[in-house]
């Protein structure tokens, strides 16, 4: 298994969508994955050729930039795998999914998405805020997709059920610039 390389060059895996979304939301996608390959980083995503996972994709390798996806066996058809991707990882399960895509990645980006995005973002946020790893983790959030999610969990700290360093470990923005540059 190959990991981020140690000369500190970055790679931003990219958790959001891979169902059908509304087309500013592939817009977005697009954008993330053009000025992600523009920095010279290389994008880590989850390895589908649809909606926003194969847009980011796609808009990275169509700006120069180096792709590595990484999917379950079970999804290769389900998700539509991105045979284009210079590197594709097909693991066995969902845990390995995430274990090769946090060994390959410096930072985290997550854009709109579902329970599985969800579920990406509080994992790695979690094993942030817990020390598990020092590695950026920012939510680009352009259009509101999250307001409620986050007045939630402003009211977790408001009730005592998270500290306030939780929320602050995550890096919230509605600007891609602003998410990317966070990601250093």
């Amino acid at each position: 298994m190959s990991t981020a390389e140690p000369d500190g060059d970055i790679s931003v895996c990219v958790f959001c969508a891979s169902g059908p979304v509304p087309q500013q939301h592939l817009d977005l996608a697009a954008e993330v994955g053009t000025k992600i390959a523009k920095r010279g980083w290389t994008l880590v995503s989850g390895g589908g050729r649809v909606s926003m996972m194969g847009e980011v994709a796609r808009a990275a390798r169509a700006a120069g930039g180096r792709t590595i996806g990484v999917i379950p066996r079970a999804l290769v058809d389900r998700e539509v795998a991105d045979t284009d991707a210079d590197e594709l990882l097909v693991v066995d399960t969902m845990r390995e999914r995430k274990g090769l895509m946090d060994a390959h990645a410096t930072a985290f980006l997550t854009l709109p998405g579902g329970i599985g995005t969800c579920e990406e973002l509080f994992e790695i946020w979690t094993a942030r805020y817990i020390g598990m790893h020092t590695k950026p983790v920012v939510l680009l959030d352009p259009d509101g997709h999250y307001r409620g999610l986050l007045d939630w969990l402003r009211g977790l700290v408001d009730s005592g059920f998270a500290k306030q360093h939780s929320l602050d470990v995550l890096h919230v923005t509605d600007d891609v610039d602003t998410a990317l540059d966070a990601c250093l």
